[in-house]
């Protein structure tokens, strides 16, 4: 009996065939095999939301394989990802399965695990079930609501402020939250405090206390403001002590830390940016190496569960596994007396699922290690101790707090330490943080009430109050989560979508808008506020899990939806363009007002005549340097030649040229290249001077006394020697490396680039996959194929499956000219018959001359052949 496996990645089916053995026949559909046909009228507003769907046209020929498949099969298990896009999957290769006619007297079920290990997949494959039409409609509905709100927001964009943008159901509430973080930060105005400190002394042990109470009263953050109040109440208290402090008070108690629960996605994602340095996107696709199995040398498994996931409960019998690797391995304390439980919080975790945990606790990161990558290793090895820690004791401390007085009990210092005295959990994995910092320890000399001590001294501290710090990735996840907005598995993409829509940009791994992602925000808040609302979209995604639940049905849903959302594009039709704004001072080239404007280069400001007669064209950027528009803007005189720097926008972007070009002059202007790294409104006479002063001449190289020169070119800066180029990476500047730094470089050129990210073990071949920076954009390779990543795929997004499909498709793009090119030794046979010809015309040197010609001619033919 035949029986057919289908899975999503190429990689999980090579793991899964060598548990199935060969009964089974086990192929990938490499993910979604079916979209919406990317037009108006896809979804179906007028027809109960009828959705149109086509094949995937690069995942065609996977779907044709299934198919002839499906023909010699008599049982197929539909193993797709147990998650609403999986059951999804399922449904839709199902259908076009039934729309070929290839089910008829076949058995289809699906088949479900959420680790995979030779029990769990056995055990779903023993107890399958039918696919589940409510999680189905749910991810329908969200692909309907995500297709509406994309199609009709996105050119209503692009007619009121430019083209190119685009809105989305889950991402202009994102985009809302970064926007309004940078608000508060641009609104905050910074106000001065004083604390006031006294540092004491017992013995030789020296400790620091805080003033708390002041005359009987409590002191406040803003109860000192200035540097003459803190000296009066400084001067006051020294007087008051004359050298020495009373212990009016002292309170021990032992507190306790528990662990942090085992990983949800979303935690995982926030924790891998905190501690590992990922991105979200990164530690997604490293998680899912992970899942779909690694050869660990004993054979292909899952290291870990399925990493998209909500819920903290980790099943009965890897809780017993982990007890017992901490009792076999730890001193009788670090156990806890029972198993500890994790209540879930959002209310819309399946608990049929579990938290992200090892799919064996005894397979410790370090027995592993020669077998994975290094950040496969770091990610799985913080997943094992967090799963390992979460079923550990509490870590106890003894924590002590002390008054002081000064005087009398009416001015009181508070003085806080704390010392660990068990580890529990703590001795494995510590829970990552954002912007607070870790509580200090400190430990406080053995004190008793009424002891005196001396004063060594008593001082103010000043502070001013901080804005509120811009989101990063990990606490924008934790943002997201808390909103809910969108879901765990959508957070890598959301953050994503935003930097490629260069509605944001990742500085100091922080998020900043665009003045684009100003705009699109501003308009989006003003005429669709409900559609960026919060708790709109909250509310939204709980009815999409209502309806995964069979709770609700989608149809009325959707209507619901479209009927508000409809009325408000039809009001919206005839909405003004988002206005320049005026502001207060008038343009210096003709007096009349300037105004804040938006281009493709940002935001600058302009003169409201430049639509006049006569023509007044003058711009500059915000801070008062030059914008690039379709004009040259003159920055200012060269020192040394007296001419004029001009900042030009050509082909492959902005540049400053030097001088104008004079007619019948041979010698072309200096033109450099500005780099990307100089924002064009910080662009101003000292910054123009810096980069026309390139090419850089740093040296001699020490070895082949040759010269070595910095310099900036079509595809960035780089180092030239003896007529070899290197490019200088990010973390260096063309204007600050040195002939040292240069000489490294060039010498690490030899040893060939590493790779951006290794992607996982080729499923079939040998060899990994890797990712590397190349001269013409980022290439995925493996073994000699290299192919080039499109320009809407970023590396750190891209997938060990999209990888795959890249080389696939280049292989088989090379494979025609070889087949071609091996046809040439028949082709050669032509001229083999040379020296015929030559006896034959050796009378006739006329006819001699021709027919040396012939050969040469007919060689052509294979030639062009073999580049067809």
């Amino acid at each position: 009996m035949s029986k057919l496996l289908i899975v999503e990645s190429p990689s999980k089916a090579k793991t899964l065939k060598k548990y199935l053995g060969s009964d089974f026949e086990v192929l990938a559909s490499y993910g979604h095999v079916r979209d919406l046909i990317p037009k108006n009228g896809a979804v179906d507003t007028a027809n109960d939301f009828a959705m149109k769907y086509d094949i995937i046209e690069r995942n065609s020929k996977h779907v044709d394989a299934i198919a002839k498949a499906v023909k010699s099969a008599d049982s197929i298990y539909l193993a797709t990802d147990p998650d609403r896009e999986g059951e999804a999957i399922s449904w839709h290769i199902a259908e076009i399965l039934k729309s070929k006619n290839l089910l008829k007297n076949k058995v289809m079920k699906r088949v479900v695990f959420h680790e995979i290990t030779k029990s769990a997949v056995e055990h779903a494959i023993a107890e399958p079930r039918d696919i589940s039409m409510p999680m189905v409609n749910a991810q329908q509905a969200r692909r309907a609501l995500d297709y509406l709100v994309g199609f009709n927001l996105s050119p209503l964009l692009w007619k009121k402020i430019r083209r190119g943008l685009s809105a989305g159901r889950v991402q202009s509430p994102a985009l809302r939250l970064i926007v309004e973080r940078e608000l508060e930060i641009e609104a905050f105005k910074s106000q001065e405090y004083w604390s006031v400190h006294l540092d004491a002394l017992k013995h030789s042990h020296g400790f620091t206390a805080k003033l708390i109470q002041l005359n009987n009263q409590k002191v406040e953050q803003f109860t000192v403001i200035n540097h003459d109040q803190q000296s009066d109440i400084v001067g006051k208290l020294l007087l008051a002590s004359a050298g020495k402090t009373t212990v009016s008070r002292v309170e021990k108690k032992q507190r306790s830390r528990s662990p942090a629960a085992p990983f949800t996605t979303s935690t995982l994602q926030q924790e891998a940016v905190r501690k590992l340095g990922f991105t979200t996107s990164r530690a997604m696709r490293v998680a899912q190496q992970l899942y779909e199995g690694m050869d660990v040398g004993s054979g292909t498994v899952g290291l870990i569960t399925y990493m998209r996931t909500d819920s903290f409960s980790i099943a009965s019998e890897a809780i017993a596994q982990i007890r017992d690797y901490v009792k076999k391995n730890f001193d009788a304390e670090y156990l806890p007396k029972a198993a500890i439980q994790y209540k879930t919080k959002s209310k819309s975790a399946q608990e049929a699922h579990e938290a992200i945990r090892p799919t064996d606790i005894s397979r410790t990161p370090a027995s592993v290690r020669q077998y994975l990558t290094d950040e496969q290793f770091k990610l799985y090895e913080m997943i094992w101790k967090r799963a390992l820690a979460c079923q550990m004791a509490p870590a106890k401390f003894d924590a002590v707090s002390v008054d002081l007085s000064v005087g009398s009990d009416a001015n009181l210092f508070r003085a806080s330490g704390q010392t660990l005295v068990f580890p529990g959990f703590i001795a494995v994995y510590m829970e990552g943080t954002d912007d607070e910092e870790e509580e200090g320890e400190s430990k406080l000399p053995h004190l008793e009430t009424g002891e005196v001590l001396t004063v060594e001294k008593i001082y103010g501290d000043q502070h001013f109050t901080e804005p509120p710090p811009r989101y990063g990735e990990a606490s924008l996840v934790k943002i997201l989560e808390e909103y809910g907005i969108g879901r765990p598995s959508t957070y890598a993409s959301i953050i994503s979508t935003l930097q490629d829509r260069e509605y944001v940009l990742l500085d100091k791994k922080r998020f900043t808008p665009t003045d684009v992602g100003r705009v699109v925000n501003k308009f989006l808040t003003e005429h669709f506020t409900k559609y960026v609302d919060y708790a709109f979209t909250s509310n939204l995604e709980d009815a999409l899990d209502s309806v995964a639940e069979g709770e609700r049905e989608w149809l009325p849903l959707m209507a619901e939806f479209w009927q508000g959302f409809n009325q408000q594009l039809l009001s919206k039709a005839d909405v003004e363009r988002p206005g320049n704004e005026l502001i207060d001072e008038a343009c210096p080239k003709c007096g009349k007002p300037l105004q804040k404007q938006l281009s493709r280069f940002g935001t600058f400001i302009g003169c409201t005549g430049y639509n006049d007669e006569p023509k007044c064209d003058y711009k500059r950027s915000l801070n008062g340097a030059a914008q690039v528009g379709s004009d040259p803007i003159i920055i200012g005189n060269d020192d040394e030649s007296g001419k004029e720097i001009m900042l030009m926008n050509g082909p492959y972007g902005p540049y400053l040229q030097l001088g104008l070009a004079i007619e019948g002059d041979k010698k072309k202007p200096k033109r450099v290249s500005v780099p990307k790294e100089i924002s064009l409104t910080d662009m101003n006479l000292e910054t123009a001077k810096m980069v026309l002063s390139l090419p850089r001449d740093l040296g001699l190289h020490p070895v082949t006394n040759k010269k070595i020169v910095a310099n900036i070119g079509r595809f960035g800066p780089y180092v030239n020697h003896d007529a070899k180029f290197k490019s200088i990476p990010k973390t260096e500047s063309v204007f600050t490396i040195d002939l040292d730094g240069a000489v490294a470089l060039l010498a690490a050129a030899h040893t060939g680039p590493a790779p951006l990210a290794t992607l996982g073990n080729h499923p079939t071949e040998d060899g990994q996959i890797e990712v590397f920076a190349g001269r013409y954009g980022p290439y995925v390779q493996h073994g000699k194929i290299r192919a080039t990543l499109p320009k809407s795929v970023e590396p750190e997004s891209l997938t060990l499956d999209e990888a795959l499909e890249l080389l696939m498709a280049k292989a088989q793009k090379e494979a025609p000219a070889k087949k071609t090119a091996t046809k040439k030794p028949a082709a050669k046979k032509i001229p083999a018959k040379k020296p015929a010809a030559v006896k034959a015309t050796a009378k006739k040197p006329a006819a001699s001359k021709t027919a040396a010609k012939k050969p040469a001619a007919k060689k052509a033919a294979p030639k062009k052949a073999a580049t067809q």
